[in-house]
């Protein structure tokens, strides 16, 4: 799962990704038909108008060469959410999109309006997360109980309000996360005294619609971010990155350490 990453992969050790917990998020994959470049990111809207190239080019670093096929985007996510925050993101989405040079296929749009259910006169999401079979091109609603590696610390630089990164190398078959870097989070003691209705009124985009462990992760993320204030030389000694890797069984195993 990720959340305000990028993962671009081609048929390897990784057959799916997947991201959910989207409410007024979108979650974008883009591919390339001709040589299965699949980039999946979850988008938040705070920067929609640079995160888009960023998307497409990692898809165009692998396909340039690719005479035949074309590029393909699904979007998925949000519902009609009273700020209309959903909205707003899919007419970013949609209009950076319609603003690239490429020609770009939009092929799945399953957004807001089209994503909506309304229970009790409170409306939610019909699909908070997808996959994507990175071989047979198959899109699916998912939701991921393991979450992979350093999930405290990505969520983490997420909540500190990081811009997207991208987190996995297509060539090495690598995970790579960081080095990051953060301001102390404001107010942190604060919020970790307030009780859940106010955590969940005050930092979620859409309080009634989010899943039943949003508020222990938000409490967990908070506690990573008052125990590490300043990440650099206390989680990336040397400045230098976690690197993951598939092992034979299929998960992921640390294969170096910061100041090795």
């Amino acid at each position: 799962m990720i959340r305000n990453s990028r993962i671009l992969t081609l048929q390897g050790s990784i057959s799916i990704l997947g991201s959910d917990d989207a409410t007024t998020c979108h979650i974008v994959v883009l591919r390339h038909t001709g040589n299965g470049a699949t980039c999946l990111t979850h988008c938040d809207g705070s920067d929609t108008k640079a995160e888009v190239p960023l998307i497409l080019n990692s898809i165009k670093s692998f396909s340039d060469h690719v005479q035949c096929g074309r590029l393909e985007v699904h979007l998925v996510g949000g519902f009609s959410d009273d700020r209309q925050l959903s909205q707003k993101l899919t007419h970013q989405l949609l209009s950076e999109f319609d603003r690239q040079e490429d020609d770009i296929h939009l092929v799945t749009l399953c957004v807001t309006e089209l994503n909506d259910r309304e229970e009790n006169e409170n409306h939610f999401p019909i699909i908070y997360g997808i996959a994507v079979n990175i071989k047979t091109a198959d899109i699916f609603r998912a939701s991921f109980q393991d979450r992979g590696p350093e999930e405290e610390l990505r969520s983490a630089r997420a909540l500190a309000g990081g811009p997207m990164v991208s987190i996995y190398d297509a060539k090495t078959e690598q995970l790579r996360i960081g080095p990051y870097s953060w301001m102390p989070f404001p107010h942190v003691d604060f919020w970790l005294q307030q009780d859940d209705k106010q955590i969940l009124e005050n930092l979620s985009t859409s309080p009634l619609a989010e899943p039943p462990h949003f508020v222990k992760h938000i409490r967990s993320t908070l506690m990573f971010l008052k125990k590490y204030p300043s990440p650099t030389n206390m989680l990336f000694p040397g400045n230098k990155a976690l690197l993951y890797k598939k092992n034979e069984d299929g998960l992921w195993e640390k294969i170096s350490s910061p100041g090795n």
